[in-house]
């Protein structure tokens, strides 16, 4: 039998409907003995070769229309597969009984069916059938094509495409199980139908192409199922031939009998067998080995998965190197919906113990590849490829060496929830084998593998990840109370590093027990818990507050002193059911122990983050859900007052200048212990605003006092006016009392702003965030819906907007380099640097999005959007699109207005080329804000032209409007020639006469002016010219629509002309689009195109045979990328192509999977190199590190 692959056109069968016998063709793998056959009944014909189906009388019959014989018709069929039918056997079993009155009828109604499932409103009627080859048949249903649409039924958005999809998958199972022991060997309807699907799968259209790749492969997955079922056949009969004759004795009549019998059956079946393995051979090798390496992605997907199915299905005739080649070289393709199939493939067969030994090459040659998959750009991908190694690791004799799979581990800590999970099972079966080889317990192994990765901030991300492997070991609470509740010095205890580990471990994990939630920033697939869920996190909530309840007084009493671990430890009564203090009489002796204990913490510590910790507890414990809320508000209140009545005891001092040392730090503590508690509980009983008032006043007026005390003071006295406002609003005060708040808010205002020049950056900063609150809870908006709230309105001055925007220049757009800080000072504190800075911004941003600001102020934010995009970009963008929301043209006239405050500092000074390219750069990125869908924006970028325009346009002195040195502005046409790009064609000429009207005539020659009025030019010019080069192409479309493929490809291959220029945006253009394979004959046309085949096409698909006959099938294997050699043309071909045609052949690269390494390279032949993936570069999920752990560290922990 002929290559089939070597045609380069539609596969059609020629069959013999009087003779049975064909020639075997061999199929990968292991196969049956053959035996001699006179005539070979089916070959791979070129596109010139006769139709399959033998010509009768002629008859036109439309494939919609019911048959004579009352059969159903194709419309039918294609009603069931849409509608996703369930009775399929009943549609089937209806169509078998017409196909069985008349073959010739039924044929025609099947043919019909595929064409309407293609989208095509072609009809084939029988004289085509009869007379016409399958390429002369496809090419009149190509002319019926609605050219004007890319929509057909395997792309339908929606639910139809699932539903259409699955049905037609479930008609070609369906009937090829009906015919699996009568019709498929009938010689006539399955190679006669494949013939045709084979022609489609070569087409140009991807209707066509689409959806015949799905139905031939949903076929031939059902002939390797019918396959196995003959070989298993074969088995049994030789077995049960076999165990007759040693188990009985028979007269010689009867054996012969028995022996006639068995040659029979086994003659059948073994035809069987071989008629089987003909049809798929010529499906693999017609359809497969061309459409596995297609331009469309579904169709690449479709193949792969068919190809997993098979390799799973009949390792026998598929298992083996020469398929297997297929799913290694699909490791590479750029598009992640493949690679996906691709790796879930895989999968099957690593689960198959079995199939491991045929795997050792596979896995030996692409195990690289797997492994740097696992960094893959998609999440979705990088998760499956982990489960494949964690096969491959545990399934294989040797696994995956150590050094491989060390980094594994640190991606635990990944963002993405599921790639987390699946490096948890590396790490997990690692840390027990570390526990059986060094006799030590989990938490153990687990606090060591945290300290040695150094993501000491992340121990939630680790807990999470570690969840659904270790949730038992996690869960132990008994184990980790036990550990920290021994002395440090005992045997096997924990050091005081690995205490706080632990304790941080304890409240990650304590926390995902209670709230059965991923941690922040870490994506999470479902949103809601399922009722099995919410019942195991109640249960794990109610097991967790009867354990830690009596413990955590102890807990805390041993590391009272300890900042960091009694904060965390504070922690976790707030994941605790607590009501049950309440429950039980035995339990609120703990409550009052926990009670007198957080008092004594306050009085001991002054770290903020103790005492935030303890003033939100505090706020818990006091609420009025609790029937036990009065003793902690009886207790905190004594607290409360012992404070207030410190900190007064020493005003009088402190405002005369008299207080000592001492006396300061008693006051400044607590004072800092109220304010701290202040901002979880309302203190506004105890009066604390004038003390506070008077303090700061003082503070303004006098030299050396203390920051922490201004510091508190400022913080109790703006939490004292936000505890105010909402008591206004829940209830109805009188006049007097909103006239004496409006005078404490302007009081506090005019303090701040006071603050705001000070030297002490503490204060300075406190003022300003504290500041940027008060005026958005007291701003008209908040008032908006209450009238008799609406005089509590504060707007601030013009002289502290000033001072605001000024902060933000001076203290917030400041470089790594600006920060003072000492040698000390580490990468934490400069992240610490980091999250102030940009609360400080979102604070001031907060103030322009409402309404306390005008939208003009944002220029001061907009200025530095380019150089602090990496610190501040986020925060910026989504400012600028509230913007927009709620003034679109007052928006689109600040970006203008941003870039005419940036050129006209810059001409106050001495500036360069350098200056005005870094305001392009930001012109540019402000341009992108205006998205890609230009109608609704288009009257705004007019706006923003216009007054860009009258800017540059603007005299120097009103007096020499005519002299060009007299603008100097005109510079500035370049900078607005960055938005010429997402202005509309209509638009464009309007500004371009409006610029002819308002420019003067001397002017208009000005270089800047010329480059603005070529960026408004530009598009319309290019719209010109594809206008006539589209017109070129279907004109020569037409010429060649006559012209055979083969024939086509030889005589447009020589038009191809390199080009080394604008490679950037077309590098960037089709980077992330899988290029047109090298090497087949199906180039998908793109309207007003012409197709220009690879001119090697013809020659290197003739090498089909050897592609799955080669012995070393991955001795030659490297994955390819074709560079056409430049060649001489002649002036014909030449003239053909326009500049813009030669520059993007020149940058298409084309992507050849074929293992050939010998051969021979002719004239024009092309160049190979060495493919390099980059599916595993822009991961977007992300390490909280970009530390690596050594891959051996777990092993020397113990050691």
């Amino acid at each position: 039998m002929d290559d089939p692959s070597g045609s380069g056109s539609d596969f059609e069968a020629q069959m013999k409907s009087l003779k049975r016998k064909k020639k075997s063709v061999a199929m990968p793998g292991p196969q049956l003995p053959k035996r001699p056959r006179q005539n070979a009944a089916v070959r791979a014909s070129s596109s010139h070769s006769r139709s399959s189906i033998p010509s009768q009388q002629q008859q036109h019959s439309r494939g919609t229309s019911r048959q004579a014989s009352q059969g159903i018709s194709a419309g039918d069929l294609y009603e069931a597969v849409c509608s996703g039918k369930s009775a399929m056997v009943t549609v089937v079993d209806e169509w078998l009984d017409s196909y069985k009155e008349s073959r010739k009828e039924g044929l025609l109604v099947l043919v019909n069916f595929i064409v309407q499932c293609c989208g095509c409103k072609g009809v084939v009627n029988r004289e085509m059938l009869d007379n016409k080859q399958n390429a002369e048949i496809i090419s009149m249903l190509t002319q019926e094509f609605n050219e004007h649409s890319a929509i057909y039924p395997l792309c339908t958005p929606g639910p139809q495409l699932k539903r259409f999809k699955a049905g037609l998958c479930e008609f070609a199972r369906v009937l090829v199980r009906s015919c699996q022991n009568s019709l498929i060997y009938d010689e006539f309807l399955f190679p006669s139908l494949l013939a045709l699907l084979t022609g489609l799968s070569d087409s140009q259209v991807r209707a066509f192409r689409h959806t015949s790749t799905l139905l031939v492969l949903k076929l031939m997955t059902g002939l390797v199922e019918v396959a196995v079922a003959v070989s298993v056949q074969l088995q049994n009969t030789q077995h049960l031939h076999d165990t007759t004759c040693s188990s009985t004795r028979q007269v010689r009549g009867q054996n012969v009998e028995s022996r006639v019998c068995f040659l029979t059956c086994m003659f059948q079946r073994l035809e069987n067998r071989e008629e089987l393995s003909s049809l798929m051979n010529s499906v693999f090798r017609g359809v497969f080995v061309h459409r596995y390496r297609d331009r469309v992605p579904e169709i690449r997907v479709a193949c792969i998965e068919g190809l997993g199915t098979w390799l799973k299905t009949a390792p026998e005739d598929f298992l083996n190197d020469g398929c297997l080649k297929y799913l290694g070289w699909t490791l590479h393709d750029k598009q992640s919906p493949v690679r996906l199939v691709c790796v879930r493939a895989l999968q099957g067969l690593y689960q198959e113990k079995e199939f491991i030994g045929r795997l050792e090459l596979f896995t030996n040659r692409f195990r690289e590849r797997m492994l740097s998959m696992a960094l893959d750009k998609d999440p979705d991908v990088a998760v499956e490829v982990l489960h494949l190694l964690f096969l491959i690791h545990r399934n294989t004799e040797e696994g995956l060496p150590e050094e491989d799979i060390g980094n594994i581990y640190t991606l635990v800590y990944a963002s993405h929830r599921g790639l987390a999970s699946a490096a948890a099972l590396f790490l997990y079966k690692k840390m027990q084998s570390l526990i059986v080889a060094n006799q030590v317990n989990f938490l153990q192994v687990l606090v060591s593998f945290h300290i040695e990765t150094q993501f000491h901030d992340h121990w939630a991300y680790l807990v999470d990840g570690l969840w659904s492997v270790a949730g038992s070991e996690l869960k132990d609470w008994e184990a980790m109370t036990a550990s920290l509740l021994q002395e440090t010095d005992a045997e096997n205890g924990f050091s005081d590093e690995e205490e706080g580990t632990l304790i941080e471990l304890m409240i990650c994990a304590v926390r995902q027990a209670a709230e059965a939630t991923p941690p922040a920033g870490r994506s999470q697939g479902k949103k809601s818990l399922s009722t099995k869920e919410k019942k195991i996190q109640a249960q794990d909530r109610r097991r967790i507050t009867t354990h830690f309840i009596p413990l955590l007084p102890q807990l805390v009493a041993k590391f009272s002193a300890d900042v960091e671990k009694v904060g965390l430890l504070l922690m976790l009564p707030l994941y605790f059911d607590l009501e049950m203090y309440s429950s039980s009489g035995r339990l609120e002796k703990y409550l009052d122990l926990l009670l007198s204990q957080i008092c004594g913490i306050v009085k001991k510590h002054t770290k903020a983050a103790v005492l935030e910790a303890c003033a939100r507890l505090a706020s818990a414990l006091c609420s009025d859900r609790y029937t036990f809320s009065s003793r902690a508000h009886l207790a905190f209140g004594q607290l409360l007052d012992g404070l207030t009545d410190c900190f007064n005891a020493y005003l009088n001092d402190l405002l005369q200048a008299t207080a000592d040392e001492d006396e300061v730090y008693s006051a400044a503590t607590a004072l800092k212990r109220v304010a701290a508690f202040s901002s979880a509980k309302d203190l506004t009983g105890w009066k604390l605003l004038d003390p506070c008032m008077q303090l700061l006043k003082h503070s303004m007026e006098s030299i050396g006092v203390d920051k922490e005390l201004v510091v508190a003071a400022l913080k109790c006295a703006a939490l004292h006016l936000m505890w105010a406002k909402l008591h206004v609003v829940n209830s109805k005060p009188a006049q007097a009392e909103l006239e004496r708040l409006k005078r404490e808010v302007r009081s506090f205002c005019k303090v701040c702003q006071t603050c705001l020049s000070q030297d002490q950056a503490e204060v300075r900063d406190q003022a300003f965030e504290l500041l940027c609150d008060l005026l958005v809870i007291y701003s008209e908006t908040s008032v908006r819906s209450e009238p008799a709230l609406q005089m509590l309105a504060h707007k601030p001055s013009d002289s502290l907007r000033f001072m605001l925007a000024t902060f933000v220049v001076d203290y917030v757009f400041t470089g790594p380099n600006d920060v003072e800080l000492t040698d000390e000072d580490d990468a934490n504190m400069k992240i610490t640097v980091l999250r102030k800075k940009r609360n400080q911004l979102a604070g001031y941003c907060k103030l322009v999005i409402y309404g306390v600001l005008d939208l003009s102020a944002v220029t001061n934010v907009l200025k530095h959007y380019n150089k602090y995009y990496g610190d501040f970009g986020d925060i910026i963008k989504e400012t600028l699109s509230k913007t927009k929301l709620i003034s679109p043209e007052q928006s689109a006239k600040t970006v203008c207005l941003t870039l005419q405050q940036m050129f006209s500092e810059m001409l106050l000074e001495e500036y360069s080329s350098e200056d005005l390219a870094e305001i392009r750069d930001l012109a540019k990125r402000l341009a992108m804000s205006f998205g890609i869908v230009l109608q609704p924006v288009s009257k705004l970028l007019v706006t923003l032209h216009m007054d860009g325009i009258r800017f540059a346009l603007r005299c120097a002195d009103e007096e020499e409007e005519e002299e060009e040195e007299q603008r100097p502005n005109l510079a500035f046409f370049e900078i607005l020639s960055e938005f010429s790009s997402k202005v509309l064609q209509q638009d464009r000429n309007q500004l371009a006469a409006f610029l002819v009207a308002e420019c003067p005539a001397a002017a208009l020659p000005c270089p800047s002016v010329r480059i603005y009025r070529g960026s408004l030019a530009a598009r319309s010019s290019s719209r010109q010219r594809e206008a006539g080069e589209a017109g070129g192409r279907r004109s020569k479309a037409a010429s060649s629509r006559s012209t055979p493929a083969a024939k086509r490809s030889r005589a447009t291959a020589q038009d191809t002309v390199s080009s080394g220029s604008r490679a950037s945006w077309l590098d960037s253009s089709i980077h992330s689009n899988l290029p047109t394979p090298a090497f087949t004959s199906t180039v998908q046309r793109q309207p007003g195109e012409q197709v220009t085949p690879d001119p090697q096409e013809g020659t290197v698909r003739g090498s089909g045979s050897a592609e799955l006959g080669s012995d070393d099938e991955f001795s030659g294997f490297r994955m390819r990328k074709v560079k056409p050699r430049k060649r001489p043309l002649s002036s014909s071909s030449h003239s053909i192509h326009t500049a813009d045609e030669q520059e993007l052949d020149s940058h298409i690269t084309r992507l050849s999977l074929i293992e050939e390494a010998n051969a021979k390279e002719g004239e024009g032949e092309a160049e190979i190199e060495e493919f390099h993936s980059d599916s595993d570069q822009d991961a977007e999920y992300s390490l909280p590190s970009t530390r690596h752990t050594s891959p051996n560290f777990l092993d020397k922990l113990f050691q």
